[in-house]
């Protein structure tokens, strides 16, 4: 997936949260564009596990777009 498709994901107003497709079959769920940074070659993904939610990020995850498949919407989940 190119940089300028996710940048525009990103960027989307309102946002829309986002789930990228790893090439090994691992996804990462982006609910806040603040928890993205992007480059030309690499999105790192800030990954919240303490408390979901708080927009801090307890560790990143730095992924190759090389391996980024395809980004969906983030299905909503009914409790």
């Amino acid at each position: 997936m190119g940089p300028e498709q996710l940048r525009d994901l990103l960027r989307r107003q309102p946002f829309v949260p986002i789930q990228l497709y790893i090439s090994d079959g691992t996804t990462y769920d982006i609910r806040h564009p603040d928890m993205a940074l992007l480059t030309r070659t690499t999105i790192d993904v800030g990954i919240e596990e303490e408390e979901p939610g708080s927009g801090i990020a307890d560790s990143i995850v730095y992924l190759s777009l090389g391996h980024v498949v395809k980004a969906e919407r983030v299905s909503q989940q009914v409790s």
